[in-house]
């Protein structure tokens, strides 16, 4: 876990599809000074307004995590991009795109981990400020839930339950760190069910979406050349999804989420719920090891 910011050493850029508009983006990330956050820019807008990522400016869930500005400006489909920010913990960029929403790539975080990856990272003099969980926060609706325990790090653990014999359920639980979100975690592909597919471009939906970008689940076969990258792929990506959404705190967290079948709306509606019991948490600057260890300790204690 690094104990200072970070931010990227150089600029880099792609260009893609977005999925659902099926239009054709270009994306930039820049390095960013200490305490800037993550922060996109719509460079095709009059006056390139920015929106900062956080929970409190997102603006719509149904089909993926979406941000908005005041000027009605959005930015869609965010958070496989902020997953990469999360799992390699870069703190500071500067996002510029000419679309309103970011290319899908091959629909996981790896071709933007591969991007930082291969830029480099920048240490920087500000140390990182945690969101360390003292008490269990839960929200539960139905047969969905999210819980956040105290833990001596960040750690995620993801179930879900498809009614499908190709999926059905599946969990997963891991400690993030820049290892295990490259090696375990990035490039887990978002998924899709080729009726719900089908039907969704009938719709003027998922125009972009395609065996290149997602895995499409037939009545009885994965549909995708090669199959799988993992054998519970599906349990990964929504792990990723829930590490994109969860950034949206601002601030990394040291603590373990507990996710049961939730989504991005679910995430979103967990973060406020956070914020509103603010004796279950506290903010820590860590300056050094000893700091993180006494976090590790109290942790442990709980």
């Amino acid at each position: 876990m690094y104990l200072q910011q970070r931010t990227l050493s150089r600029t880099v850029s792609c260009s893609g599809m977005g999925v659902h508009s099926g239009k054709t983006v270009h994306l930039t990330i820049k390095p960013a000074p200490v305490n800037h956050g993550i922060r996109f820019v719509r460079t095709d807008l009059p006056e390139s307004p920015g929106i900062r990522a956080h929970f409190n400016s997102v603006v719509d869930t149904s089909l993926a995590t979406v941000i908005g500005g005041e000027d009605g400006s959005i930015v869609s489909t965010i958070e496989h991009l902020m997953a990469a920010f999360s799992g390699l913990s870069v703190d500071n960029a500067l996002v510029e795109l000419d679309n309103y929403e970011l290319p899908i790539m091959d629909g996981s975080a790896a071709p933007f981990a591969d991007l930082m990856i291969g830029a480099g990272f920048e240490t920087q003099a500000g140390p990182k400020c945690f969101f360390v969980i003292r008490e269990p926060i839960t929200l539960e609706e139905g047969e969905k839930s999210v819980t956040l325990h105290p833990a001596p790090d960040f750690r995620v653990t993801c179930t879900i339950d498809f009614p499908h014999p190709l999926i059905g359920k599946q969990s997963v639980s891991l400690t993030i760190s820049e290892d295990t979100f490259r090696r375990d975690i990035a490039s887990a592909r978002t998924f899709g069910f080729l009726r719900e597919v089908e039907m969704m471009k009938q719709f003027g939906l998922g125009r972009g979406g395609s065996l290149d970008n997602a895995i499409i689940v037939g009545e009885d076969a994965v549909l995708n050349e090669g199959g799988l990258r993992f054998p519970d792929e599906f349990v990964r990506h929504k792990l990723l999804d829930c590490i994109g959404d969860f950034s949206l705190l601002g601030m990394p967290v040291i603590g373990h989420v507990v996710a049961n079948r939730s989504g991005h709306a679910f995430h979103n509606a967990f973060l406020k719920k956070f914020f509103s019991q603010k004796g279950a948490w506290e903010t820590l600057t860590v300056h050094d090891i000893s700091d993180m260890r006494q976090i590790r300790q109290e942790a442990l204690a709980v």
